[in-house]
């Protein structure tokens, strides 16, 4: 497996990693018993660099990497997020929190569930508007000199937020979804990361599934998936998508490859400091993430790509409005 490194303090992952929300939550059919096969390949294939949050399930992805971790621990880079407020009873309930005791207590509860002694990469999922993001990076870096964590991160923190965070203490990642179909980062986030010298950790780099090519009408997702309610996945939204996504099968079957693989590889191309963590509970999915990384793009290829698919060119908004205003803080 290709290495990338993330930031200046020594983190080297995976070139492309797994994101392991979909196991638990979200996406429908969950199967933990396929999870788990699909995290046991993911290690066999070299894909070590494993990605979750408190907030999933809420808590119960973490439990699930938890089991699986017992015997495990040495052979992967764990990544958990804190900072996403969700009531179990009523989970559609979201609040954002940065305060420095919060900051310590998710942690402490992440390390239990996971059962483990520290965690690899640690991000705060949203930036709290209400509190200074200087003291919730400080209370961040109190947990990596205690022995909690290794190295910090973000996750869809705007490029003046980052530049504050990095004055306090060394960010290894920022977090964001970067696909062909949300290529927001580029306008300000990705010049600050590589100015600052901090990875960037692409997420949903498929755009939630759209790019597999796998959903030709909104109907074809599960009724409790919940895409059938993302701004993408709706009505004329979903139709003007897939008439973008029939540009992109058409560039793959030029390729000769997946639309899955070709997304991938662009997104791998547009730097060293990139890796993308495409989430999938199946084997299968995984096995063809991965032979992405077979895929080498000319600048010339990379370039053309970027042209069929142009920054904005997906219509509708990435989330509901709601959660759009959480982004970029």
């Amino acid at each position: 497996m290709i290495q990338r490194t993330l930031g200046r303090e020594g983190l080297i992952v995976p070139a492309q990693g797994l994101g392991c929300m979909g196991m638990s939550e979200f996406y429908a059919g969950r199967d933990d018993t396929e999870s788990v096969a699909t995290l046991g390949r993911a290690l066999e294939l070299g894909v070590t660099f494993l990605d979750t949050a408190d907030v999933y399930g809420p808590f119960t992805n973490e439990e699930l990497l938890g089991r699986f971790l017992r015997g495990r621990r040495d052979k992967v880079i764990l990544a958990t997020k804190f900072g996403i407020l969700r009531d179990p009873a009523h989970p559609e309930r979201r609040g954002v929190s940065g305060h420095p005791d919060y900051v310590r207590r998710s942690c402490d509860h992440s390390l239990r569930r996971l059962g483990i002694e520290t965690i690899d990469l640690f991000y705060q999922h949203r930036v709290d508007p209400e509190i200074p993001i200087e003291e919730t990076v400080g209370a961040m870096a109190e947990l990596v000199r205690e022995g909690k964590v290794r190295y910090l991160g973000l996750s869809e923190a705007g490029a003046a937020t980052l530049r504050r965070a990095a004055a306090v203490h060394p960010i290894s990642a920022l977090q964001s979804e970067y696909s062909l179909w949300s290529r927001d980062p580029e306008d300000e986030v990705l010049p600050v990361c590589r100015e600052l010298g901090i990875g960037f950790v692409a997420y949903s780099p498929l755009g939630r599934g759209f790019l597999t090519g796998r959903f030709t009408r909104p109907e074809d997702l599960p009724a409790d998936d919940y895409r059938r309610h993302s701004p993408r996945f709706q009505g004329e939204n979903f139709q003007k998508n897939l008439d973008l996504l029939h540009r992109i099968e058409r560039l793959a079957a030029a390729k000769g490859c997946t639309t899955s693989q070709l997304a991938l590889a662009w997104v791998l191309a547009q730097g060293p400091n990139i890796v993308p963590i495409p989430g999938t509970k199946r084997r299968r999915y995984l096995e063809e993430n991965v032979e992405a990384l077979r895929v080498t793009l000319s600048q010339a290829e990379v370039a053309a790509i970027a042209d069929v698919v142009p920054p904005g060119a997906a219509a509708g908004d990435r989330y509901h409005e709601a959660t759009m205003r959480m982004l970029g803080r």
